[in-house]
């Protein structure tokens, strides 16, 4: 049963009323074929029997009180012609039996076939015997004469068998040839009757590929109107269908515009602080001039002025670069090597980060795509920074780039705690920490993560996580374009928090390049 259901459950709607229609004219079939050969067959067997009937009354009429041996006069009756039966008993006891061969000569029966009549005789006056062999079956009669004489004649059954058989037959092939046409003719009217079902579905199944994650959010993808009439049903399904892609399109309109206000709030705020902050810097750094001339407690107060003020001019940073890739603005393209950038990145990170272990994991060749050399350089240093941040001193930190077939990997792996995960899932969100107390010493604004999915995503490429205690792994691909000179692409402009003075990575030359290839960082 189990099994029927598996079976049964992996058709289609299609399938499932066809096998229905068709296994309902089977059995309709089935009925009225037994119905027919049983019919039929009485009818022959009836016949059979009137004809029985009439040869004893002849016979019973010309000899009514001795069997007459090997029974000539029973077997040579009218209407009884070769394969006829005769044999008479006496007081139970089998006298003579014999049959008409096809050349009308009688032959005697032998003693089991004797016996099957003997047991006949017994019972009911009209009956059917196999007598096996050459004989087979046979219709017998007998009555009961004077002075305990027994009288049986008998038909044989085979005209009657073959006249079922092809009966049979016959019914089995028109049944076959019925059904076939049928289930054709079911499947055709079917399938053209829930053509509209598979529209349906096909609006459906154009819906599930959007993308209702990003965009305006308006879903111009409806069932047609010849397909949501509410008369039917399937145009009823129809009808609820694009009620509810009405009542989606409607909400993530509404969504939309809610987030585009406060991007556009975001976008405006981080323009409009930007000057006051650069003023706050200024003047406090001004003040910080006059040190010998001013209170310690004030000094110090302005010192923390100044560092609170760049802190925050990074974050606002950070809000205009995310609010300028959620508006699509192009970033530079430019050949970008990539095994250099991830080598300038993790003396970086060693430089500000000397208790971490860093490591490099690089190919032989460098690895060369087209893009935004600064924002690709800031993908590095936030992962970099993120595991810095996040793991305590001694964890071993390996970057590393690799070719995937017409993608390059670039991936930042660690043996520290790992993520929970209940955050592993929203990591690459905005605003998202793990840890917000330690996040609040070190600086951390939860956006990181959240800029590296976006300049990814801009360059065509996906960010992934995976981590488990000891083991925690961010993947960056990006698609490999074909390199183009230099003198064709325009270069990017350096993002404000690569405008700073030369780090570390200054140091280190392309002619170094291929010595700091896989090894430990120092």
């Amino acid at each position: 049963m189990t099994r029927l259901r598996e079976l049964t459950g992996a058709l289609t709607l299609r399938h499932r009323l066809v096998l229905i229609v068709v296994s309902i004219l089977a059995l309709g079939s089935i009925v009225v074929g037994y119905a027919s050969v049983f019919a039929v067959q009485g009818q022959l067997y009836d016949r059979a029997d009137e004809q029985l009937g009439r040869s004893i009354e002849r016979l019973t009429g010309q000899n009514p009180n001795s069997p007459q041996q090997g029974a000539p006069g029973l077997i040579g009756e009218p209407g009884l012609g070769p394969g006829a039966l005769g044999a008479s008993f006496v007081n139970g006891e089998l006298y003579s039996a014999s049959y008409l061969d096809l050349d009308a000569r009688a032959t005697a029966l032998t003693d089991e076939q004797g016996a099957i009549l003997t047991r006949a005789a017994e019972g009911a006056t009209t009956s059917t015997v196999d007598l096996g062999g050459d004989a087979g079956l046979y219709r017998v009669m007998h009555v009961q004469l004077e002075q305990g004489i027994t009288v049986m004649i008998g038909t044989p059954l085979s005209d009657v068998s073959l006249t079922v058989s092809q009966l049979v037959v016959l019914i089995t092939v028109i049944t076959a040839l019925v059904l076939a046409v049928a289930g054709a003719v079911a499947y055709g009217t079917i399938r053209l009757a829930l053509r509209p079902l598979d529209r349906v579905a096909a609006t459906a199944a154009a819906v599930s590929k959007l993308p209702l994650d990003r965009g305006d959010g308006a879903l111009s993808v409806r069932v047609p109107e010849g397909d949501a009439d509410d008369r039917g049903e399937v145009g009823r399904v129809g009808a609820a269908i694009n009620r509810m892609l009405g009542h989606v399109s409607a909400a993530l309109q509404s969504r939309q515009a809610s987030e585009n206000k406060v991007r556009r709030f975001v976008s405006d705020a981080s323009h409009e602080l930007r000057t006051p902050l650069a003023a706050i810097s200024g003047y406090s750094e001004l003040a910080s001039r006059y040190g010998d001339e001013i209170p310690e407690d004030v000094a110090y107060s302005l010192t923390r002025i100044r560092s609170e003020s760049a802190r925050m001019a990074a974050i606002v940073e950070d809000l205009l670069l995310l609010a300028r890739l959620d508006e699509g603005r192009e970033l530079g393209r430019e050949d970008v090597d990539l095994t250099m950038l991830v080598i300038d990145a993790v003396n970086d990170a060693h430089a500000a980060a000397p208790d971490h272990v860093f490591e490099l994991d690089l190919p032989d060749e460098p690895v060369t795509l087209v893009g935004d050399r600064s924002r690709l350089h800031q993908v590095v240093a936030n992962l970099l920074a993120n595991a810095r941040v996040h793991t305590p001193a001694g964890t071993h930190v390996t970057a590393g780039v690799e070719l995937r077939g017409d993608d390059v990997v670039v991936s930042v792996s660690d043996d520290g705690p790992g993520i929970p995960p209940e955050l592993r899932e929203r990591v690459f969100e905005r605003f998202v920490r793990g840890d917000d107390s330690r996040s609040r010493e070190t600086g951390s604004t939860g956006l990181g993560l959240a800029i590296v999915s976006g300049i990814v995503g801009a360059h065509g490429g996906s960010a992934d996580v995976s981590s488990v205690p000891g083991a925690t792994r961010f993947e960056v691909r990006l698609p490999l374009a074909p390199a183009a000179s230099s003198a064709e692409l325009a270069p990017a402009e350096p993002s404000p928090s690569e405008s700073s003075p030369s780090s570390p990575s200054d140091s280190v030359s392309a002619d170094d390049a291929d010595a700091e290839r896989s090894r430990p960082v120092d």
